[in-house]
């Protein structure tokens, strides 16, 4: 073989090693917090996420946290308690997703928090996780949105835009005072959110509201759920609760419903007494469900 066309070939074969080496984590992050970075863009608008490192070790597990608002408000910044987690040895995203106006309607929320997953999937030495291990946590809409992720896979149609060839499924859920079936229930209050956000009304049983209620995609092979909900919540009866606990169960998913005794939709009393159990009762079942099902390999 000639002599330049050697050189040639093993040029390109030392040029292809060099681009498919992966980046490799910035160990000056630990214990650190990025703010507004870039996960992907839509539409030319960049969406933005706060990531919150644990202090060493690695490859962790990730816990991405969803924000509520009704699907038109809410920001990433409400997620600054869960960054304490980064703590336990779990790195902690906080997501900002397009909110719903005039415009903007649903599918974007849970086509932007898809994207988000994709994007960690596709970064995972840039960030030092373990792609087999991502939960998500997610409060009123934002539960929602955390239940669609733990029940829906590329065939909703839902997977689209960036690293469509990365995977947004997590391996756990935990739903805070979320909805689940749009095609009953349905308190005018979340019902005007839902038609801002939507551009239709929930509480009848249309193919609009079957296809974006958590409950029609739950599978078998779904992850872990813990459902957290309220027994006073004027905003999202229990009944949804009840009702994406029940289906889980039945389809043989790994399913705990925690229903707060005197709990609103912040799940907290009305009269600021204790709730049964109370915020510190539960917020040690999240942490034995993160250690179950995130920490442990």
């Amino acid at each position: 073989m000639d002599t330049k066309i050697i050189l040639l070939a093993l040029g390109v074969f030392l040029f292809t090693a060099c681009g498919a080496k992966k980046p490799i984590f910035d160990e000056t992050k630990f214990g650190t917090t990025e703010i507004d970075v870039t996960y992907c863009t839509t539409k030319e608008i960049p969406q933005k996420m706060d990531v919150y490192y644990p202090s060493s070790s690695g490859p962790w597990p990730v816990l991405v946290y969803i924000h509520g608002g009704s699907w038109y408000q809410g920001d990433k910044s409400d997620g600054l308690g869960w960054g304490e987690t980064a703590k336990r040895g779990i790195l902690v995203v906080s997501v900002n997703y397009r909110l719903g106006d005039y415009q903007t309607k649903f599918p974007a929320m849970i086509e932007d928090v898809k994207c988000a997953l994709r994007y960690l999937r596709a970064h995972t030495s840039e960030y030092n996780i373990d792609p087999d291990r991502i939960g998500v946590v997610g409060a009123s809409s934002g539960g929602h949105l955390a239940a669609l992720l733990g029940t829906t896979d590329e065939s909703a149609g839902w997977d689209v835009g960036e690293y469509t060839d990365q995977s947004s499924r997590v391996q756990a859920v935990i739903v805070m005072s979320g909805i689940s079936d749009f095609t009953k229930d349905i308190p005018d209050g979340l019902n005007g959110s839902i038609y801002y956000a939507f551009n239709f009304l929930a509480n009848s049983n249309t193919p609009e509201n079957v296809a974006v209620s958590p409950i029609t995609y739950v599978t078998a092979d779904d992850p872990p759920f813990l459902i957290i909900h309220g027994d006073k919540d004027g905003v999202v009866p229990l009944a949804q609760a009840e009702t994406l606990h029940k289906t889980l169960t039945d389809a043989g998913v790994s399913s705990t419903l925690v229903i707060i005794q005197g709990g609103d939709h912040s799940l907290k009393t009305l009269n600021g007494q204790p709730t049964v159990p109370t915020q510190e009762e539960y917020s040690k079942m999240i942490s034995d469900f993160l250690e179950a099902n995130l920490l442990k390999k």
